[in-house]
């Protein structure tokens, strides 16, 4: 077999790290501190981010209730066999940029004022905004 070092992550662990480090920034802990009540180096924890490392079963629940939410929450929209025997699917890139968005600081920041506000008046002013702000919109 050729040099599996190079080798692109597998999309669930990608996706499954990316999960770990949308919430963990929604938590504001940082890879440090996860690391450290994991009993593991931040270096893992970037590993497991980034899908360089896979996550294992008990390692994924203790990361779970350290952050509080349930196993299931980092397979949430999880790309499907579909997407993932047919790269390069719109709708796997799109997925993609949105979880990279949510897992920006700008994207947490925005989530948290935004998830505030109670008037849903408001809120739907907010995104009218933001689409007429945005050069192209095409989810009209």
């Amino acid at each position: 077999m050729a040099d599996q070092s190079k080798k692109k992550p597998n999309p669930i662990d990608a996706h499954v790290g990316a999960r770990i480090r949308m919430r963990r920034n929604m938590l504001g802990m940082s890879q440090e501190k996860l690391g450290e009540s994991l009993g593991i180096t931040f270096q893992q924890i970037q590993k497991y981010e980034k899908g360089t490392n896979r996550v294992g079963a008990s390692r994924l629940q203790a990361i779970a209730s350290i952050m509080e939410v349930p196993p299931a929450f980092f397979f949430e929209n999880a790309p499907t066999d579909e997407l993932t025997a047919g790269e390069g699917f719109a709708e796997e890139a799109s997925t993609t940029l949105v979880m990279d968005f949510f897992s920006s600081a700008e994207g947490i920041q925005l989530n948290r004022a935004f998830s505030r506000i109670e008037d849903p008046k408001v809120r739907r002013k907010i995104v009218e905004l933001i689409k007429a702000l945005s050069p192209d919109d095409t989810d009209k």
